[in-house]
């Protein structure tokens, strides 16, 4: 009896150890699980309007039209055209700046963010932010003194409205060095950062290190391209032309599953207009990044 006891048990943990490896998904049937996210197309591909500083603002809203994209970051230091009496954007009155808002609208175009000249007081601060509220942006990029970080990271907070801390290049920034942005960030929860790849070599960093030691502290990316490493004098080049490793740093930002904002950006003057690099740029653009896997 106890054999013919023990031979049932055995025969039925064997069935219940065939059913649950039975019930488990086959490779085959895996493959009909939903795909893995594609984290580039999160990705948002734009103009920063200092691209055409030489123009004004509704001339440069223009040029970004032509390129076919629909995404820039403004600035407060833009003269804001002859309907408005040329007036910098950041000292335009609520309904100056109400037009403003309509001549991107009309456009098609998406304000995603803001560059704020910001300045030496809080008070210089608030009122730019005051801008950025009315226009409706998501983050300002910015590069706050750093006897402001406390007080600029409360305006923030106060506005709901997050600071990308922007590099310019060694002696012209106090940011130009990617340690000098995450000291900034420490402590300051509305603080993230702006990675300007152009910046970078003209301070001896290479992009992608910098992209590496800023991991998960990216809002938005700054995109362009310079000739040589540590000249500071350099203007930019067309993008893909120059020293920056433009597919490791896509490659880098895939990882990091980044999702954001990447602003082209030329710092070029002399030609008629920056459009035909902004439109090179697309091109090349598209072009890495649809060969990410």
């Amino acid at each position: 009896m106890k054999t013919k006891a023990l031979l049932s048990q055995l025969t039925l943990a064997a069935g219940l150890f065939l059913a649950a490896c039975n019930s488990q998904p086959t490779k085959e049937e895996k493959t009909d699980a939903a795909p893995e996210e594609n984290v580039t197309q999160s990705w948002n591909l734009g103009v920063e309007l200092w691209t055409f500083h030489t123009f004004n603002f509704p001339d440069a809203l223009d040029k970004v039209d032509s390129s076919g994209l629909t995404l820039i970051e403004a600035s407060t230091f833009h003269k804001s055209g002859p309907a408005l009496k040329d007036t910098l954007v950041g000292q335009l009155s609520p309904e100056g700046l109400d037009q403003l808002k309509k001549m991107v609208a009309d456009k098609g175009i998406t304000m995603g963010s803001m560059y704020l000249g910001g300045g030496k007081t809080v008070e210089s601060w608030k009122k730019e932010f005051d801008v950025a509220k009315a226009m409706g942006v998501k983050f300002v990029t910015a590069e706050p003194p750093v006897e402001l970080w406390d007080q600029v990271d409360s305006l923030a907070g106060a506005y709901g409205i997050k600071v990308a801390i922007h590099e310019h290049w060694k002696g012209v920034s106090a940011y130009w060095h990617p340690d000098s942005v995450l000291a900034a960030i420490q402590g300051h929860p509305n603080f993230g950062a702006c990675a300007d790849l152009g910046h970078w070599p003209k301070s001896g960093i290479d992009p992608v290190d910098g992209v590496k030691k800023l991991s998960g502290h990216i809002i938005a990316i700054h995109l362009k391209d310079i000739a040589a490493f540590n000249d500071p004098k350099l203007r930019d080049v067309p993008v893909g032309t120059g020293v920056v490793n433009f597919p490791g740093v896509f490659e880098e930002l895939k990882k990091q599953g980044f999702k954001g904002n990447i602003y082209i950006e030329m710092d070029m003057e002399g030609q008629p207009s920056n459009l035909p690099h902004v439109q090179s740029t697309i091109k090349y653009y598209n072009e890495q990044v649809g060969k990410l896997k």
